[in-house]
């Protein structure tokens, strides 16, 4: 009988999320729906409005407006589900719908990543290399670079579900977590998974460490040109063009290193607390820094508040 149980075959998961705390599932269903209604105006905004501004199609909005379309790519698939599960007594996900929603939130992930790296290139040779900036950022230039950020992305998830979706599940389908984060699904295999962790580390390394040390990098010669500029006044503006992806930039990955970083507790209910903890820590993660992007960048640009003016106006004024 036990042998029977083992070979038996999963199709679908049962999505954990917070059934054991009931009260709180309302609250983060009000809050997590808000914000995600924040998260698709406001990157919505920012799309309409560097598209229909001709003044903004130049490369640094161009990436602005694929990192916003990517914001509401990377909410969309998981929020409702996971908003899903807040009111489902029980939240079940078939086995094809989790590869599906595991591949789009690591695809979105990963592509982010790149993408940060790539506006931090952008950056670095507008402040650098003023002269040669429209030589080297030309339309040729940074539309196959934001289009190579969606691929690479979309490859390195491809290998990542593959590998985990191909792995047999023998009974235990119980995902402790709001969607089918790949880690969490890992846990329930019932093989080795030591060529996903591999995989997932060596990952980790080309989206995670390289383009932060890109950033770094960039940002060390940017910081040295600006305050080699003469004027006080020169010096402001140079940072204000950079000031935005930098906040962006500390905010994205910051959350990560807080994820991640935080040391495990040893002690049962504390592991329990901190579980919850980390739960609702991920769960903010996907929801706060698509819903910060745009406010920072609305916030701290001159060309986007104007921008978004003279939209309202003609608006306004066509009516």
């Amino acid at each position: 009988m036990e042998s029977a149980n083992q070979t038996i075959s999963v199709t679908e998961f049962i999505l954990l999320g917070l059934s054991a705390h009931p009260k709180l599932e309302k609250t983060f269903f009000v809050l997590i729906l808000l914000m995600y209604i924040v998260i698709l105006l406001g990157n919505g905004l920012l799309i309409l409005v560097t598209v229909s501004v001709s003044r903004l199609h130049t490369p640094m909005y161009y990436f602005l407006g694929n990192l916003s379309f990517l914001d509401i790519c990377y909410t969309t698939s998981s929020v409702p589900l996971t908003l899903d599960s807040f009111l489902t007594p029980r939240k079940t996900i078939s086995f094809s719908a989790c590869a599906v929603q595991m591949f789009l939130s690591f695809a979105m992930g990963a592509t982010e990543c790149v993408l940060l790296g790539m506006m931090a290139f952008d950056r670095y040779v507008a402040i650098c290399n003023p002269l040669r900036y429209p030589a080297v950022m030309s339309k040729a230039a940074y539309v196959p670079m934001a289009v190579s950020s969606w691929a690479a992305g979309s490859a390195a998830s491809m290998v990542q579900t593959s590998l985990a979706m191909r792995l047999p599940f023998c009974g235990n389908n119980i995902i402790n977590h709001f969607t089918c984060e790949i880690l969490a699904v890992l846990k329930l295999a019932c093989a080795d998974i030591s060529i996903n962790v591999i995989s997932m580390g060596v990952t980790n390394v080309i989206f995670l460490g390289v383009p932060v040390l890109f950033i770094f990098v960039s940002y060390i010669f940017i910081l040295a040109t600006i305050l080699r500029i003469p004027s006080a006044e020169g010096r402001k503006k140079a940072f204000s063009t950079c000031s935005a992806h930098l906040v962006v930039v500390v905010v994205f990955y910051g959350t990560i290193l807080f994820m991640y970083g935080k040391p495990k507790s040893k002690d049962p209910l504390g592991a329990d607390k901190q579980d919850v903890s980390d739960k609702l820590t991920s769960l903010f993660y996907g929801v706060v820094t698509p819903m910060l992007n745009p406010i920072i960048y609305s916030l701290r640009n001159k060309d986007v508040k104007a921008a978004v003016k003279t939209l309202v106006s003609q608006k306004c004024f066509t009516q």
